[in-house]
């Protein structure tokens, strides 16, 4: 089968977008932000995995200094509302509000609706399937401005 005229079947598509991983707060339960991490890896994308214990700031840093256009956020402790209403606003006040923001946890329903009402683009909840949340990934990544259907 012979490539069409102008492409070179042996070069790799183009990288997908970076994705900042972090773990905010004093949350000691990183496996599902790891695994997060390796199937958006596998799935081409750049992933900067930041550890354990971040604060906002040094989230936000991250975010800025590797010009990252997505940061996903893994909360279990409770602290997911006060931790992205500071993360949003530090996005903000860097220049940065255009950072589209996925947050996975442990994340009541009614909090689910506050998430999204702050602008967090999609929430994950326990169980959320692996191959969505990549899915919901390549939305965001790809067609930053289209809407998007619940995500958990």
């Amino acid at each position: 089968m012979n490539a069409p005229q102008g492409s070179n079947p042996h070069t790799a598509p183009p990288p997908r977008a970076r994705v900042v991983i972090a773990k905010p707060g004093l949350d000691g339960h990183d496996r599902g932000a790891k695994v997060i991490a390796r199937a958006l890896r596998d799935a081409g994308y750049e992933v900067i995995y930041t550890g354990l214990h971040q604060t906002p700031e040094q989230i936000v840093s991250t975010v800025i200094a590797e010009d990252a256009p997505l940061l996903g956020l893994s909360v279990l402790s409770g602290a997911h509302l006060t931790i992205v209403e500071k993360v949003l606003d530090l996005l903000a006040r860097n220049d940065a509000s255009d950072t589209r923001l996925l947050v996975g946890g442990i994340i009541p329903d009614a909090d689910v609706r506050a998430l999204e009402a702050m602008g967090v683009h999609a929430v994950f909840t326990p169980g959320a399937d692996i191959s969505g949340i990549v899915e919901t990934v390549h939305r965001l990544s790809t067609a930053p401005d289209a809407p998007l259907e619940a995500a958990c």
